[in-house]
This record gives C-alpha cells, sequence and structure tokens, in this order.
C-alpha cells in the first residue's frame, strides 16, 4: 500500500480533502469548531468539536453527498498571508483556531490560510488549486480523540478518510483496507487459538497452545541458523540492579519507561532491553583480537511501559521477547560482519517470503557521542557492506542513534504494507561506558565496537506480521494444525485413518483424524475454515489400495497417491519450508 504521507501529490491532495470534509462539516453542523487535519500513512483525518452532537458511522454518507456537492461547485482555493493580529480576529469566535495562533512565534509571524468559497482554515498548504479537483474520496470511521492527546482535555471526534487521483486507485486501496481487516491478527489469533490478552495483564500477551506451537517453529528455527552462522547463547537476568542501568544511561534517559522495583530495599529494574546483560557476560573473561568477532544471540524477555492507549494485540505490548544479538568486533571487522548480517537477514526474509528495503541512518546533528572520523568510518562501512551485499540503501541524513548509525530493514508484506524489523546499529557508547577490552596483538588493550542486531526485532510483533502476511494460511512447517484426516465412514475406515496418522507422526508432522458423527462435506470444509495446510480424506478405495485423498488449503483439485509418497511430499514441504506465494 502508498505512504499517501510521503507521496508528495497524494499528500496535497488529502490534505486538501482534510479542508472539503470541515467545510461539509460546518455546513452541515453549525456549531462545529475544528483544531488539527493532518495527512497519514493511509489518508487523513480531522478532529472536531461538535459540542453534544455524535457523529456515527451512518452519518458518513451523509458528510461524503456534501463533501462531493463543494467538489462539484468548483470554488478556487485561495491562500492568504495575514498577521497574527488579522488571524486572531479572524477566528475570535474558535477557542481551537486561537490556541494554535497563540502558540505561534512573534507578533511580526505571518500566517498562511486558505479560503474555498464559504469555508476559511489556517494551514501551512500547499493545495489543490481546485475544490473539483478532488473528486475520489472515502470517509472510512469516526473515533475518539482527546483535544492534544492530553486525556486531561475535552473529547474531539476524529473522521478519517481518504483521497486518490483516480476512482481505480481509490477502490483498489478500499480492497486492501478490507483485506486488511480480513488479516487482523487480533481477529485470526482468537480464531485460530494463537494468543490472548487478559485485562489482568494488559499489553502482556499469552501464548495459547497452538499458538505455542507457532513460537517454538520459529525459535527452533532462529536458533537452528544461529549455530549454523557461529552464534553461541546466552540467557541474561530479567531483573538488574539500579547500578548497572545508571551505567547504561538507561536510568537517566529511559527510566520512565521501565518497570523498577525494590529488592532487599535496593531499587532495582526489570529490563527493558538485553544489550547491558550481554555486556556482562563479554566482561566475565579475558578476550584477545583473535577472538573476535564474538557473536552473542540471546532471546531476552524484556518489558516496556507503553500507554494504554497505544497497545494493539501483539504489535505494541509491555512484554516482549527480542530476538537480540550482540556482536563484539574490531573496527577492521565491520564491513564483512555487516555484509554477513544482511545475507543472513536475507536467508531470513526469504523463508517467508517478505521481501524489505534498507535505510542507513547517519550522525545525528547534535547529541550524539564519539569523534565525528569514527562516525565517518562507521557509516561508510555500513554502506559498503550493503553494496558488497549486492543490496541498495537509502539514507536517512540525522536519525542514527547517538551512539552510532545503523541499518533499518522495513519488511513489505503480501498487502504490500511496510514494517520495521531487523536492525543492524553499530554501538561506539556501552563498550566505553562499561570499560570493555580485547588484547590486541601488540598486547595493549583495545575497545571493542558492538553491534546490536535484530532479526524478528520482537518474536510477539513478527507472530503478529506473519499472521497477517499469510492470512492465518501458514506454510506447513509452521501450521499449528498441519493435517486432518477425514474418515469417509467414521468407524468403518477409521483403523486405516490410524494407521495414517501414525504413519505420518513417525516422521514429526502433527496430525489430527476428525471422526465426529457429520457429514464428511462438513468435515472439509471446517478443515477449510480453519486453514489446516492439508486436508486428508480415507475411504474404500483409500484402504484397499494403501493410498490418500489429499486436498490442500484453498485449492479444489484432490490429489490420490499412495500413503509413502503422501509422507515423502508432506516431509519435504516441510523440511524445505516451502510457502506457495
Amino acid at each position: 500500500m502508498i505512504n499517501i504521507k510521503e507521496d508528495a501529490k497524494l499528500n496535497i491532495l488529502n490534505h486538501s480533502c482534510a479542508h472539503l470534509l470541515a467545510q461539509a462539516v460546518s455546513h452541515l453542523y453549525k456549531d462545529a469548531k475544528f483544531w488539527v487535519g493532518p495527512v497519514i500513512d493511509d489518508g487523513f483525518y480531522y478532529d472536531i468539536d461538535l459540542g453534544d452532537v455524535a457523529i456515527k458511522e451512518e452519518d458518513l454518507p451523509k458528510i461524503e453527498k456534501e463533501m462531493k456537492k463543494i467538489s462539484k461547485d468548483g470554488k478556487r482555493i485561495v491562500r492568504r498571508e495575514i498577521t497574527k493580529d488579522e488571524a486572531l480576529e479572524m477566528f475570535k469566535d474558535d477557542p481551537y483556531k486561537l490556541d494554535l495562533i497563540s502558540h505561534m512565534d512573534g507578533e511580526e509571524t505571518v500566517i498562511s490560510c486558505y479560503t474555498q468559497g464559504d469555508f476559511t482554515d489556517l494551514c501551512r498548504g500547499p493545495h489543490v488549486e481546485s475544490v473539483k479537483e478532488i473528486k475520489h474520496f472515502k470517509l472510512l470511521k469516526v473515533s475518539g480523540a482527546y483535544w492534544k492527546n492530553d486525556a486531561k482535555n475535552k473529547m474531539l471526534q476524529r473522521i478519517y478518510g481518504v483521497c486518490y487521483e483516480t476512482e481505480e486507485d481509490l477502490n483498489e486501496h478500499l480492497f486492501m483496507l478490507e483485506e486488511a481487516k480480513k488479516r487482523d491478527h487480533r481477529k485470526l489469533g482468537k480464531e485460530l487459538g494463537l494468543f490472548m490478552i487478559s485485562e489482568f495483564a494488559p499489553g502482556m500477551p499469552f501464548m495459547l497452545p497452538n499458538g505455542m506451537i507457532l513460537r517454538n517453529e520459529l525459535e527452533n528455527f532462529w536458533y537452528s541458523e544461529h549455530s549454523k552462522a557461529g552464534y553461541e547463547f546466552i540467557k541474561s537476568p530479567v531483573i538488574m540492579s539500579k547500578e548497572l542501568w545508571e551505567t547504561s544511561g538507561h536510568w537517566d534517559h529511559y527510566r520512565q519507561n521501565m518497570y523498577t522495583t525494590k529488592v532487599d530495599e535496593h531499587d532495582y529494574a526489570i529490563k527493558p532491553m538485553n544489550c547491558p546483560g550481554s555486556i556482562l557476560v563479554y566482561k566475565n573473561s579475558l578476550h584477545s583480537y583473535r577472538d573476535l568477532p564474538i557473536r552473542m544471540g540471546e532471546l531476552g524477555l524484556v518489558h516496556r511501559h507503553e500507554a494504554s492507549g497505544a497497545l494493539n494485540g501483539l504489535f505494541r505490548v509491555r512484554s516482549f521477547t527480542q530476538d537480540d544479538a550482540h556482536i563484539f568486533l574490531r573496527e577492521d571487522q565491520i564491513e564483512s560482519e555487516v555484509v554477513g548480517l544482511i545475507n543472513f537477514i536475507d536467508k531470513f526474509y526469504g523463508v517467508f517470503g517478505l521481501t524489505y528495503d534498507i535505510e542507513l541512518s547517519t550522525r545525528p546533528e547534535e547529541g550524539y557521542i564519539g569523534d565525528i572520523e569514527v562516525w565517518n568510518k562507521a557509516e561508510k562501512a555500513l554502506e559498503d557492506a550493503c553494496h558488497a551485499a549486492g543490496r541498495k540503501c537509502t539514507i536517512n541524513p540525522g536519525d542514527g542513534a547517538f551512539y552510532g548509525p545503523k541499518l533499518d530493514f522495513h519488511v513489505h508484506d503480501s498487502l504490500n504494507r511496510v514494517w520495521q524489523c531487523a536492525t543492524i546499529q553499530l554501538d561506539m557508547n556501552l563498550p566505553e561506558r562499561f570499560d570493555c577490552t580485547y588484547v590486541d596483538s601488540d598486547g595493549e588493550k583495545k575497545r571493542p565496537l558492538m553491534i546490536h542486531r535484530v532479526v524478528f526485532g520482537s518474536i510477539e510483533r513478527f507472530i503478529g506480521i506473519i499472521i497477517e502476511h499469510f492470512a492465518g494460511a501458514f506454510p506447513l512447517w509452521l501450521a499449528p494444525r498441519q493435517i486432518v484426516i477425514v474418515p469417509v465412514h467414521q468407524e468403518k475406515h477409521l483403523e486405516y485413518a490410524n494407521k495414517v496418522k501414525e504413519t505420518l507422526e513417525n516422521v514429526g508432522l502433527r496430525v489430527e483424524i476428525d471422526n465426529r458423527n457429520e457429514k464428511i462435506g462438513y468435515r472439509i470444509r471446517e478443515a477449510q475454515t480453519s486453514k489446516i495446510p492439508y486436508t486428508l480424506v480415507v475411504g474404500d478405495g483409500e484402504v484397499e489400495n494403501n493410498t490418500v485423498t489429499l486436498r490442500k488449503y484453498s485449492h479444489k483439485e484432490q490429489v490420490s497417491m499412495t500413503l509413502s509418497e503422501c509422507v515423502a511430499k508432506l516431509k519435504e514441504e516441510r523440511d524445505n519450508k516451502v510457502y506457495e506465494k
């Protein structure tokens, strides 16, 4: 899906459509007052105070009708520049606009406003030339939003919408929105028995039995690939003392997001990040330049305090497992190590059919630590590594962490939505803070560099992403329920069904028999509804010939094969982690 905020033409069109919405609301609701109407990634919204009147979803078509009427009228959109005093006079009856104006700098400030017919609004612009250009739009939903996002303030009504240049583009966007609703991981997570959220632990997901199978498959894959790549695994405590977090800097800069407690009258914190624990493991022994790079992997449970209003299924949680690795290395090893990491991450995403773009975030203008010369070397090493790995990277200037530049991987799912998942961060700060050293070839102690690296990002969030990416229809190796055997006759064919089940289980496949007293058509349809990858039907012919009739999820055709052929096919598909595009 297109990021409307980042597309110049669509940004202007949607900003203009937000004003068209406000004008239509002002016609229909005479007491309406308006706060702000920004463009967002997937459209726009406007926050409105309607007093005691509540707009419902069923009111949106009425507002759309008025918007179309204004658009057909074809008024030009005129930009004017006015002084702060003129703006205060113009909006003297609107407390929300007065608040905006009062926060603009200086009495001599030039303020721009846009007028279309009988409606004028403050705005930096730009806008389209005429309202007749705003034709292909849709109002999507209405919700509540506190003024200035502050729960102490009044609740306003927020109307969301989207606008495109053509009807075809709009319809495609609306189709994708409907498809996204069907794929909502919260809905599918409940239907497929993957996870739950309890009021007793907001933002802290419970993995259900099916979800644990899925999670274990991901973690087993993670451990297997990291073992092949020369990683060692550690596990650090969940709670560590205040002094550790003071040394790392988290106590001063991240404390508001940390959960703290007292043990024996001493301050402790539940870890929000795994890196300090990895550093303590590194410092537990002496290291030579020959030992580097040292790669430590940890599936570490972390907790971060997120605002309750921001919590969202598995996408925004307070308790999650980062698939962390911390790599300690020499400066001359940066490029080769990062090339290996890029190829490693590429292999992971290829298994799930995920594509990605890479973004290089460079040194911030202010507040960074270390020498500019070291920063320049580190940034060049990351960029050179991308090219050496045959990948392109876009530059995101000034957005690096204060302790070092980073590569961010923006993953595209099957709906072409973008998720920031993997990251490779160079750190020149923590090795200094913790006095990490290694003995160089000249016998002198030197400071290693450190790479922070995740692939999934967070196990929980990645599960949410792939639920939606696959629409809950996971490839065979990941599916919690892999195979269901449906005997045509519940008693007559049960013995053979059990034989098939045992044969498949002997090669490690997850198999169940649906022997309920229901018609075979109903049982097959239910297997499809449950998104089970394979349904095996067994009846008289299958018993007589030692065969099965195999049907793949979402496929109408059925294939008959011998039991041994079926075992070989399913085993190969699972072992090779095959997926269907």
